[in-house]
This record gives structure tokens, C-alpha cells and sequence, in this order.
């Protein structure tokens, strides 16, 4: 399914929305009072990684009803590890639907599928100006019949990255940023930030292309700490393995 976000007129709701506004809401008000407390962090909803990862991470996994940045090193890199978090929240919220936001979205069901992720439901949004693509992930993410929003290429703002967070919120599923990396990523409202570099696969070689590989940084966890990893993705036992640490990275450590 392709869409163009489009703004409708304001409307009275009908009683079926009515409701899903009411769960979005009630969602958004139990993550809100987890943020006040910080001791309910650790009873957030959460998707597994891997035991390495996990344990990094204050809230034991990746937390849904939150905003995440991936940063590719280079094209492509993180677009698998994108898509593996996009199918642990598709596992995680069953029944909802994945939204994909690019200028040109361009997903390759087989590839994704190797990775976990579902064609059903996904739903592929063609958001050509940045405001678009932002306003479509806002809308989304507000909407309990939402798992997941990708937006591809996309920077927001401090305040608009607030408002992403916020609607992540409300509907209790996660919003995930991938773009590019950058000398100076800046601030951000995430509560966490990613960097992918591709490696390497053990599995490999000259005539076989092997299993998803990569250098996984974590440079940012809201009450965490930094690390750096070799991961690969086990398409036969459908988990992602982290091998051992990746070699040291400063940008990584004094993030």
C-alpha cells in the first residue's frame, strides 16, 4: 500500500476513532508517569536485541513509546538493522501496521522478509518534502493501530523530534529515524541514537552472500552508556548474534 499524506479537514470522529483516541491516550498518560518516576524505567514495555545489548540498555531492551535514531556510516548500512527493529515491534504489537516514509519509498519484501519483517501491513508513505515526512510520522505514531514509523533521510529539529517523541507516546509504538551519519549529529530528543557500519559475514564467501553484518555502535541511551559491537544477523535461528566487541570507537565513546 503507497500513501500521500495529505491533511484532511477538521471533522467530527466517529465513535470507533473516539475510542482508539481514548487507548492512544491512556498509552501516552502510562509513559508519561514512567518518565516522571524514574524508577518505573526499568518496567517500560521493551523489544529484545541480544543479551549484550540488553544489558546496556537501562530499560533491558529497546523501549517502545519512543523515538530512535539509526546512523549509517555508509548507504545502506543501517537500513537491515532498521528493518529488524521495525519486525521485533511488528512481533511485539501484533495486529498493527509498520509505516515506511521516504521521498521514494523503495522496500524489497523478500530482503526485509529475511530479517523478519512482514509485508502485511507494511504501508509505504511517500512523503517527497521533510515536513511531509515528519507530519505523516506524527500522525502515525499517535495511532494505536501503528507498530512502528520509519523515516528515511529526514533531520528534525529539537521540537520537532520532541513531538515525535511525545506521539510515540501516545500510541505506544516506536519511531525510528534513519539517515546518514554526521560529523556533528547535534542534540537530539531520541532516547536512543545508533550507528551501523557494515562488515564482513562469517557465513560468506566468494560464490554466497552471507547473513546481514555489522559494526553496531550505541552512542546514546537516555541513562545509559555508550558501547560498540560486531553483530550479525542468524537468518536460520532468526536472532541477531553479537560476537565480541568492535574495535574501539572515539566518536562512539565520547558521545
Amino acid at each position: 500500500m503507497l500513501l500521500s499524506p495529505r491533511p484532511s479537514p477538521t471533522e467530527p470522529e466517529p465513535p470507533a476513532a473516539a475510542a482508539m483516541d481514548r487507548a492512544g491516550l491512556l498509552a501516552g498518560l502510562r509513559a508519561r508517569i514512567a518518565r516522571l518516576d524514574p524508577g518505573l524505567e526499568t518496567g517500560r514495555a521493551t523489544l529484545p536485541l541480544s543479551p549484550e545489548l540488553d544489558a546496556y540498555l537501562p530499560w533491558g531492551g529497546l523501549p517502545l513509546a519512543g523515538l530512535h535514531e539509526v546512523l549509517a556510516a555508509e548507504p545502506g548500512a543501517g537500513m537491515g538493522f532498521a528493518a529488524l527493529l521495525l519486525a521485533r515491534a511488528q512481533a511485539a504489537l501484533p495486529g498493527r501496521s509498520i509505516l515506511w516514509i521516504a521521498d521514494e519509498p523503495d522496500a524489497y519484501p523478500p530482503g526485509l522478509a529475511t530479517l523478519g519483517l512482514s509485508a502485511a501491513g507494511l504501508i509505504l508513505v511517500r512523503a517527497p518534502r521533510p515536513a511531509d515526512a515528519l507530519w505523516a510520522a506524527e500522525e502515525g505514531l499517535r495511532c494505536p493501530a501503528i507498530a512502528a514509523a520509519l523515516v528515511m533521510n529526514v533531520t528534525p529539529d529539537l521540537t520537532a523530534a520532541r513531538r515525535l517523541q511525545l506521539a510515540a507516546e501516545t500510541g505506544g509504538g516506536i519511531g525510528l529515524l534513519l539517515r546518514g551519519e554526521d560529523e556533528a549529529p547535534g542534540p537530539t530528543a531520541a532516547l536512543t541514537r545508533w550507528r551501523l557500519a557494515a562488515r564482513p559475514s562469517e557465513g560468506g564467501s566468494a560464490h554466497q552472500i552471507g547473513d546481514p553484518a555489522w559494526e553496531i555502535a550505541l552512542l546514546r541511551a537516555r541513562g545509559g552508556r555508550p558501547g560498540a559491537w560486531a553483530g550479525e544477523w542468524d537468518a536460520l535461528r532468526g536472532e541477531l548474534r553479537v560476537m565480541g566487541a568492535a574495535p574501539p570507537n572515539k566518536r562512539a565513546l565520547g558521545a
